[in-house]
């Protein structure tokens, strides 16, 4: 790999342009369209009549587990080479998937299509992440990878609530999202072609460890108080008289939020200790699950979903620094895409266990107790750090 535009001292191997970086970090966005449209898709699949509320759980989960199951495959069981035909070819199964997803014939299917595409999507992520695992500078890469993607999701998730779905209903968003994994097609002849090798000796060894599976435990819990709200936002609106139009303006803006806050995570990073942040924003995410809980008004709901988006993607810089520092040879960093994409799967189907009848309050308690336990956990790896230190 060439450079132009970054320094040598930017990396830990290789040596990618800004092209090449920004053309990465793309292809990994399009494989995470679908966090910012899911509650647009699915609230208009369930609206439809597609799904019924438990099977909208189901087609939600299949396909966050299978983002975790081919981001986790593609970054620690293939080799990081042909780095550009991988790209193609994932964005064309996933322009497939998605079409099937369009004209699925029954929640079965929409699962089958829907997993398919999760496995694509998630060999997408790779592809950005093992670049962002090379990069001195992981967690301000890695919030410049967020920001790409979460500024994606908002333009997407406002063209399809506003103009895409009221015209063609939930098939019509499917069908863009395939134009625009055909339109990627060109990108992804611009991202490297070989990535240089991280040393990736005893993989396993590195993650298998009680500081590094503490901390992606962390990220896991963190997620899942995410998934189980975003879920079900529509049907938790409906529960409160916001109607589902409301709820797609309400995405569009949190995802506007999530934007600013990847953002500011971007800026302030280096000056904010991660156990503080992670801590902070644990309370914040508990704060805002138990709004959510107690039947709000329009204007409340707003506000606790306003927050939520801002510090989703705030966090994530935060955690790939958590992450690092459990594991210095950052074979853990490979793996917080799994972390986070299990728990936005796990959340909404053990949140929809909780469910009685169409009383979806259960859901954003169940979100309350998963942001409680992330924060936990991050106590735990603190103590566990110390004693190893202590120790040494």
């Amino acid at each position: 790999m060439t450079s132009t535009s970054t320094s040598d001292s930017d990396w830990l191997v290789g040596n990618p342009s800004g092209a090449q970086l920004a053309s990465a970090l793309w292809i990994g966005s399009v494989g995470l369209l679908i966090l910012g449209l899911q509650p647009v898709l699915l609230g208009a699949l369930y609206t439809e009549g597609h799904v019924s509320g438990d099977e909208l759980a189901l087609v939600a989960t299949a396909e966050m587990i299978a983002i975790a199951i081919g981001s986790a495959i593609v970054a620690m069981l293939l080799s990081a080479h042909n780095m550009r035909w991988k790209s193609a070819v994932l964005l064309f199964l996933l322009a497939l998937a998605n079409v099937w997803a369009a004209y699925a014939g029954g929640a079965n299917v929409l699962i089958a299509a829907r997993g398919l595409a999760g496995l694509a999507e998630g060999g997408l992520v790779a592809i950005a992440t093992e670049l962002i695992a090379r990069s001195r500078r992981a967690e301000r890469v890695g919030g410049y990878f967020v920001t790409m993607q979460t500024l994606a999701q908002c333009a997407l998730a406002l063209l399809l609530a506003l103009y895409v779905i009221p015209a063609a209903g939930s098939a019509g968003g499917f069908i863009v999202l395939a134009v625009v994994c055909v339109a990627s097609l060109v990108i992804a002849f611009a991202v490297p072609a070989d990535y240089a090798d991280l040393p990736k000796d005893e993989n396993l060894a590195n993650v298998l460890t009680v500081p590094s599976i503490t901390a992606l435990l962390s990220v896991f819990c963190y997620f899942m108080f995410f998934g189980a709200v975003w879920a079900f936002l529509e049907p938790l609106g409906a529960q409160f008289g916001i109607d589902g139009r409301t709820v797609g303006l309400i995405v569009s803006a949190s995802l506007a939020v999530q934007v600013l806050g990847a953002m500011t995570a971007t800026l302030f990073e280096a000056r904010i200790d991660y156990r503080l942040a992670i801590s902070a924003i644990g309370l914040v995410a508990l704060a805002s699950s138990l709004v959510l809980a107690s039947g709000p008004a329009l204007a409340t709901f707003w506000v606790a979903a306003l927050v939520m988006g801002f510090i989703l993607l705030f966090i994530v810089p935060y955690q790939i620094r958590l992450a690092i520092t459990a594991d210095e040879t950052r074979t853990a960093v490979l793996l917080v895409p799994a972390a986070q994409l299990f728990g936005l799967a796990i959340g909404p189907i053990a949140a929809s266990l909780l469910i009685d009848g169409k009383d979806f309050r259960p859901v954003p308690e169940f979100a309350a107790a998963s942001a409680v336990a992330s924060v936990a956990l991050l106590g735990l790896f603190v103590l566990v750090a110390r004693r190893r230190r202590a120790g040494s």
